[in-house]
């Protein structure tokens, strides 16, 4: 946490720019990331407001990961953030390593030539959560300006080591005051401290000065943390993270070396934080308590928390290897990875980083000997062993084979329910001395892991069976209809199990007649596809035995009232007579189909849906409804997973859709349907399953 001051010394146009900005929105903080596109990461440059080494946990993020100075930028729109709670409910994985009440904004900065970034601007606790339109201005405006900032300069600016600290208003450092207030506060025993927003002391008491054992000019000007190197540890900085993110009384005991106990009380406000300090009265011997000494792994606790966050959004098990390798190696300084299970007796690896291929191929398959390699200690005892240099592995395993390249290791076991399912193998280039504050945390991430691998090969198992059984249900390939152009997908939601209730069927009735179906089974899982099937079974039967639209859909209800299903179905049935250039359709509680003329001229067609089948309201009636269906006129159908977006009206989006498809519907339809899915889902993820049909005639059929 210690290092050299980053503030300015001459004025500079972010530093002014991001000041202002601040002061006009009213925000207590603002900072500036600009994204490094050659490593994917988001680099802090400028912060206002917040000590830098408050601050540092969050300088650099990955760009890939879901959080929302990542979603600002990608999606190019403001992210509005109003709580801690809400954090937690859109972003579970950020809101782990950011535990603090603080309200923000994240604007993407665009317009600028040679970098993307954001502007990020936080407030104080109790605040309205809800921004108001006049606010929205000035947050724009000001990213506005910061992107002219940035675009002015000649090249893109370079992320530092550190970022630099802008000063809201600039204040110079108060001088140790002679006023009465002052005098009344020299005469108190209790010691008294105040800092300023960049977390530098600028006033200290008689009293603060002799508790700390340090006189008040080298104190004057410095931060706590670098000055009392005891208080250099992460209980201090966590308090007062606290206490500026809260704006409540924060409290903590802390040892002043060699054996006096101080209680700190940091109140913090708009203009800065102040310290109490008193002994603390217990008297304590020096054992009983816990002593907060600095350590150098703290931003690693940070990695701990986020991490157990993020792991809990690993699905499969190549999820849990990714995680581990993009978040673990550079934490720990590691250059490869090894990550295994056991079979048969044997080393099965599931997943590595950081090693050649080829001697991927020799560890699989060894022996899980406890006394050839600590990996199979490891698998079979469940056992750590870490070795600093290729010295120590030889001593304890001469007989482990040497055909790599690496010169220390970590093998960590991974635990679940006491019991090892796997290891994790970290190794170093070079060697390295393991020291007890990285085996420390080496240790309890090696079980979040374990926990996150025994979930992720559950659900493999499962997804390898839903998938079976989505791939038996849906079709395997659309007929080939004469005069008839034909492009589908289906995908599931983005989280599940990869199985859902949407379907999609394209039936071949005659030489010049076809039925096309599109339906939603509600629900997610495996009943909703099992359910799924026998509809569409059900709509194949009714249409081949020569049932109109109309009767397909009657029939078909009845057919789910027979199975007392307990779940409703929207579903849409075209019936295309290509000779006639003619369609027919009826629907059940469907969105309604979009129609593209071949001038590009596209809508929804206007269609007076029925009921959604199986919701038993005796015999529903499906009106009928005929269009005009040409040759190169196109005909979609779709899920409403495809246009539903929470907060959105279905008609915006569906109106958004009918203007895409007028615009991109030339293309050739393999490439039109995924065009169509990437254009109202461009992040790739959708919350819903999709089901997607086009369908084209592409020149006359004869009756």
């Amino acid at each position: 946490m210690t290092g050299p001051g980053a503030e300015p010394g001459a004025a500079d146009p972010l530093g002014e720019t991001l000041a202002a900005i601040v002061r006009r929105t009213g925000a207590r903080s603002a900072g500036v990331y600009v994204l490094d596109p050659a490593e994917a990461v988001l680099g802090l440059i400028a912060l206002c407001g917040v000590p830098v080494d408050a601050f540092a946990p969050w300088w650099r993020a990955p760009y890939a990961v879901h959080g929302p100075t990542q979603d600002a930028i990608r999606n190019e729109r403001l992210v509005w953030v109003s709580s801690l709670d809400e954090l937690a409910r859109c972003y579970p994985r950020v809101a782990a390593s950011i535990p603090y009440q603080v309200a923000f904004a994240v604007v993407p900065l665009t317009g600028i030539r040679h970098c993307r970034g954001a502007l990020l601007l936080m407030w104080s606790p109790g605040r309205s959560p809800v921004l108001s339109r006049r606010e929205r201005g000035r947050i724009m405006a000001g990213a506005r300006r910061i992107a002219r900032v940035l675009d002015g300069a000649a090249l893109p600016p370079p992320i530092p080591r550190r970022p630099r600290f802008v000063r809201p208003d600039r204040p110079e450092a108060v001088p140790q005051s002679g006023s009465e207030a002052a005098r009344l506060v020299e005469r108190l025993p209790l010691g008294t401290l105040a800092l300023d927003l960049g977390g530098r002391i600028t006033y200290v008491n008689a009293a603060a000065a002799g508790l700390l054992a340090r006189p008040a000019e080298q104190l004057l000007g410095t931060r706590p943390w670098q000055s009392l190197t005891w208080l250099d540890n992460i209980a201090y900085m966590d308090a007062y993270r606290t206490a500026m993110s809260s704006r409540e009384p924060v409290a903590l005991t802390v040892l002043r070396p060699p054996n006096q106990w101080l209680d700190l009380r940091l109140q913090t406000d708009d203009s800065g934080t102040s310290v109490l300090i008193a002994p603390d009265p217990s008297s304590r011997p020096l054992g009983g308590r816990p002593t907060f000494t600095g350590t150098p792994t703290h931003s690693r606790i940070h990695l701990l928390m986020a991490l157990a966050a993020a792991l809990t959004e690993a699905v499969g098990v190549q999820d849990v290897v990714d995680l581990v390798a993009d978040r673990i190696l550079p934490a720990f300084g590691a250059h490869g990875m090894i990550m295994s299970t056991a079979q048969a007796g044997r080393i099965q690896i599931i997943g590595a980083r950081g090693y050649d291929p080829a001697v991927i191929e020799q560890f699989d398959g060894l022996p899980t000997d406890a006394d050839l390699t600590p990996a199979g200690r490891a698998l079979t005892t469940g056992a750590a062993s870490f070795f600093a240099d290729r010295g120590e592995l030889a001593r304890l395993y001469p007989r482990a084979p040497q055909i790599s390249d690496k010169h220390a290791w970590a093998f960590l076991p991974l635990l679940s329910s006491g019991h090892p399912i796997g290891c994790l193998l970290l190794a170093y280039d070079e060697p390295h001395p393991f020291s007890a504050a990285e085996r420390s945390l080496l240790t309890p991430l090696a079980g979040l892991i374990a926990q996150a691998l025994d979930r992720a090969r559950l659900y493999d198992v499962k997804h390898n069976l839903a998938h079976a059984l989505q791939q038996t249900l849906l079709p395997h390939a659309l007929p080939t209809v004469t005069g008839l152009e034909v492009a589908a997908r289906y995908l599931p939601a983005s989280h599940g199990m990869d199985v859902g209730g949407d379907f999609y069927d394209l039936i071949r009735l005659t030489d010049t007649t076809a039925a096309a179906v599109i339906g939603d089974v509600q629900g997610h899982d495996m009943a909703a596809a099992a359910l799924m099937g026998q509809v569409r079974m059900a709509v194949h039967a009714h249409a081949t035995a020569g049932a109109t639209p109309d009767q397909v859909l009657t029939r078909t209800d009845r057919d789910l009232a027979d199975l007392n299903a307990g779940r409703f179905v929207s579903c849409l049935y075209a019936h295309l007579d290509l000779a006639r250039h003619r369609a027919t359709l009826a629907g059940a509680g469907h969105p309604p189909p979009l129609l593209r003329a071949p001038d590009g001229r596209t809508r929804p067609v206007d269609i007076r849906p029925g009921p959604p089948l199986g919701i038993g309201i005796g015999t529903p009636a499906y009106p009928l409804t005929t269009l005009s269906l040409g040759p190169e006129t196109l005909l979609a159908l779709y899920t409403d997973g495809l246009v539903e977006d929470p907060g959105t009206d279905i008609g915006r989006t569906i109106a958004d859709l009918a203007d895409h498809l007028g615009e991109s519907g030339d293309l050739p339809l393999h490439r039109l349907v995924d065009d169509l899915v990437h254009h109202t889902h461009r992040t790739g993820r959708h919350t819903d399953d999709i089901a997607l049909l086009l369908l084209r005639p592409h020149r006359t059929a004869e009756p």
